[in-house]
Parts: C-alpha cells; structure tokens; sequence
C-alpha cells in the first residue's frame, strides 16, 4: 500500500510540473518578452500665416510664445497690418491661412456668404465656412501725448481751439472708420475736415506714434493701442456713436494647412488667450 501512495504521489507532482511549463526542478522559468512600445512618428513641421489686425500686434505676439508648447512643429508667420490693407493683399494672391480683422467689413468683403447682405459686391469667396467667429471686442478711445499739452479731455475738444491737429485712421482702415462715424454722429465731420484738422495713419500704429511723439494734439485709436504704449486715454467714444467694434475670424478656403489653422483658431478662444486678450483691454463677446 505504501509503494501505492508513493507512486500516485510521484506521478501527482509530475502532473503540476508539466502544468508549469514542464519547468525542470531548479531551473528558473524564462519570463516573456514585452515588446517595445513604438514611437509616435513626429508631426512635420508647418508654417502657418496668420493676418492680423496692427492692434493685435503685442498680444499675438505673447500667444506666439504660448502657442510653442502646444504645437512646437507649427512655427507662427504673422503679418500685422491694417484690416483693409491684409484684405487687399488676400484678394491679390497672398498666401495665408487664417484672417483677423479689427472691423466686420473687411471679413464681410471676402466671404461669400455675405453676397445677399450686399456686405461683398465683388462676390468674393475666400471664407472657409463654418470657421468664422467674432472673436474680440474693442473699444475707441481718444488718447494725448505725454503731459496733455493742449490740455484736451474729450471727443469735442476736437472741434474746439484747443486741438490743431488731430491724428486719425484713414478711410481704408477700420479705427479710420470708426473715427469718421463718432465725429459724423456729433456733427463735427465736415468741420475738422475743412479746418485741415486732421492727419491720417494708414494703420492705427502710425496714429499712435504720432501721438507719442507730440506731433497731434490727440487721436483716436483702440484702447488696447493706448494700453500697449502706455499712452493717456481722456475719454471713450460717446455711447451710440459708432458701430460695435468686432473682430471677426477666419480660416481661408485657400489655406494650405486647414486642420493646422483650425486647431489655432479654437486656441485662439481658450481661456489662456483670453487673458492674454482682456489683460490689455479687449472683451471677449458675449
């Protein structure tokens, strides 16, 4: 009986050895490989060209840097200048992928959509659809150089014999714009124009300067332009006077790098860059 038990016995450990792998006693198992993980291939470089408004020029410039660590392969080509101004050179062939204008007319002129609202009577078609968004909302201010010499405190002093000269946008450029409609609605247009009051920018950064060096009295820019020059703001625009200032945005139809210009127009809208945005006097609209 006993050889029994020890036979079943040996046979019952030979049965558990085999179950293991047929692992001999004392050999150690061999554990099984684990193959390497493989590298996500890297996003190939792009050049994105984005045409902004001159007003944006300093916070486009700190999103730049933001924007590195999201998408180090997208490498940023910005041109800055006047709404009218970028919307020509589009309308000309230029190359660019994402559009940002300081006013509703010059995103108006090349979006198709805009043909039955009389907003595009060249019938342009340069507007990726779906994409466009009002992206920022500005205000209009009028601004003095260092130590106010003239002593001048509001939009009406213009008119009066405290102000000279007076440093505004031209007609093609959006602040231009909104400057001839406040002085229109306060009926002083044709007066500061038949005085020779008036000397104009073709962009609202030429406005500026002029006001910093002290060769106007004053001039009428965004307060984000008088924030980012550091520049004495006296008074906003009277309330009513001018038509809301919007900046609508836009991937292009002609864009070489459609997804690229999405994912940057959606950072565009993040809260980062709306503080980036609001910390010099932009709103975001509601």
């Amino acid at each position: 009986m006993k050889k029994v038990c020890s036979l079943l016995l040996a046979l019952s450990l030979m049965s558990v050895l085999a179950a293991c792998g047929g692992t001999q006693p004392g050999a150690s198992a061999s554990p099984t490989p684990v193959p390497a993980a493989t590298p996500a291939p890297a996003a190939e470089p792009v050049e994105l060209i984005v045409f902004a408004a001159a007003s944006m020029t300093e916070t486009m410039n700190q999103i730049a840097e933001l924007y590195k660590e999201i998408a180090p392969h997208v490498t940023l080509v910005y041109n800055f200048d006047s709404s009218g101004t970028l919307k020509t050179q589009i309308e000309e062939g230029a190359d660019c992928d994402l559009f940002i204008s300081a006013a509703q007319k010059q995103m108006n002129q090349l979006d198709a959509s805009r043909d039955a609202e009389g907003g595009n009577p060249d019938g342009l078609d340069f507007v990726l659809q779906d994409t466009r968004v009002d992206l920022l909302e500005n205000k209009v201010v009028l601004i003095v150089p260092a130590g106010n010499p003239a002593g001048v405190t509001s939009f009406e002093d213009a008119a009066s014999g405290k102000v000279s000269l007076i440093a505004l946008g031209n007609s093609d450029v959006p602040v231009g714009q909104y400057s001839e409609e406040i002085f229109t609605s306060m009926g002083v247009w044709d007066q500061l124009n038949s005085a020779q009051k008036i000397t104009f920018g073709t962009n609202v950064k030429e406005v500026t300067s002029q006001v910093a060096e002290a060769a106007v009295d004053c001039g009428v820019v965004y307060g984000t332009d008088a924030c980012s020059a550091g520049l004495e703001m006296v008074a906003e625009a009277p309330a009513g006077s001018h038509t809301p200032v919007i900046y609508p945005a836009a991937v292009l139809n002609i864009s070489k790098h459609e997804d690229e210009a999405r994912a940057f127009l959606d950072f565009l809208q993040s809260d980062a860059c709306s503080a980036v945005f609001e910390s010099v006097g932009f709103s975001i609209p509601g």
